[in-house]
């Protein structure tokens, strides 16, 4: 624990034990939640460990009762019983910092969550970004963009091949932080097996061949609007078991889609999700590259970049208080894309361009100009992200700036 590196969820999830009774805590599995979440805590229940489990599921009021407070539920999902618990607690005595939560991630839609509903706030904890790793914590990202802070690259910025190298390694702290060369590959290669042979428990759980196939297919598509048929004829399954895929592999936190953004200043814009893997060394592991394939590689580089850049933002996005949704923006006919899209509502939009090249010039902004021009007042700002050493203007708006800048 003296080793720990403050994660960007820290200082959100303190101030809502200050003013809320109940916290929970998703993400991907080995992401690093209840090592969290034990900063946190005055005491401890962990539910995959079956002696600590068996008086919850006897009586979970009476096991839950009495604790140290703030009471740490660890994998809540192996005894969802204690979430009806909770409820009662919390509806009995709404005191401040009460309970902590963790457990993978679980859709909305699941009926074991109801009964947090409006007694806890649930953190989404993505794995590390760069910014966590250096630690160099401060303001996210959109808000120092808009609030016109400087975006200057970090002091030794990385070349092409070195940002490979970074997004190869992963944000899962083990791999990250603790592990190097075929040892990393090996853990990376690992939890992809696991995902996708892991998931059968049941005789109508996904087929562990066709889950894989379905995986491998998504990644290699990461970074790209793809129709649901190339992922299904690749994976040889039905337009059914993809859609359950894709909510299983949402579910877990191995995937994250953007939604398209519409605007009604805007026509014709494609509805279908740009797709991603939610780890850039989950990704390499899942495709079977690495820095060297990458680098001969324009197409498997470009989407290695545009998943790494997405994985930082989508971190950030989940603690800004902002609190921009993204999206992604494109058009039927293909004329007009831009990567991804920070729709903060009443504050406007940012509209974001990644590039895996270091000199980028007008014409990469020309989606973003387009956009600009289209949606007047509400654009607040674009963003040309490249792989190049400086920060500079494009245009009104626009700016190009180094990826590093996130964590500079």
């Amino acid at each position: 624990m003296d080793s720990y590196l403050t994660r960007l969820v820290d200082s959100w999830i303190a101030e809502i034990l200050d003013s809320a009774p109940a916290v929970m805590i998703t993400g991907a599995r080995a992401a690093g939640k209840t090592t969290t979440a034990l900063r946190h805590a005055a005491s401890v229940v962990r539910f995959d460990n079956e002696r600590e489990a068996i008086p919850f599921r006897a009586d979970p009021d009476a096991a839950l009762r009495g604790r140290l407070e703030p009471v740490l539920l660890d994998e809540w999902q192996e005894c969802p019983e204690v979430l009806g618990a909770v409820k009662r607690a919390v509806d009995h005595e709404r005191r401040p910092g009460r309970f902590i939560l963790t457990g993978s991630v679980r859709s909305d839609t699941d009926p074991a969550l109801w009964p947090g509903t409006g007694r806890l706030i649930r953190v989404m904890m993505h794995p590390f970004t760069v910014r966590e790793q250096l630690s160099r914590l401060g303001r996210p990202f959109f808000e120092r963009l808009l609030g016109q802070e400087s975006l200057a690259p970090s002091a030794d910025p990385p070349d092409l091949r070195a940002y490979a190298e970074i997004a190869l390694r992963s944000g899962f702290p083990e791999p990250a932080l603790m592990l190097e060369g075929r040892v990393r590959e090996g853990w990376l290669a690992s939890y992809v097996e696991q995902l996708t042979h892991g998931r059968k428990t049941t005789a109508n759980g996904p087929d562990p061949a066709r889950l894989r196939a379905f995986f491998q297919a998504y990644a290699l598509n990461s970074a790209g609007v793809v129709r649901d048929t190339t992922l299904v004829q690749a994976a040889g399954i039905s337009h059914h078991t993809a859609r359950s895929y894709v909510r299983l592999l949402t579910d877990i936190g191995a995937i994250s889609e953007l939604p398209a953004w519409s605007s009604n200043r805007l026509k014709r814009l494609t509805r279908g999700p740009k797709r991603y893997i939610t780890d850039a060394g989950l990704w390499g592991a899942a495709v079977g590259a690495d820095a060297d394939l990458v680098m001969n590689d324009g197409d498997l580089l470009g989407r290695l970049i545009d998943t790494f850049v997405a994985q930082q933002l989508r971190a950030e996005a989940a603690v800004d208080q902002l609190r921009p949704a993204l999206h992604h923006l494109r058009d039927r006919e293909g004329r007009h894309e831009v990567d991804m899209i920070a729709d903060m509502g009443a504050r406007g939009i940012v509209g974001i361009e990644v590039k895996a090249h270091s000199a980028p010039t007008l014409r990469d902004a020309r989606h973003l100009l387009w956009l600009r021009d289209e949606l007047g007042d509400r654009f607040k700002a674009g963003v040309v992200l490249h792989t190049g050493p400086a920060t500079f203007q494009l245009s009104d708006h626009i700016q190009a700036i180094p990826i590093c800048a996130l964590w500079s």
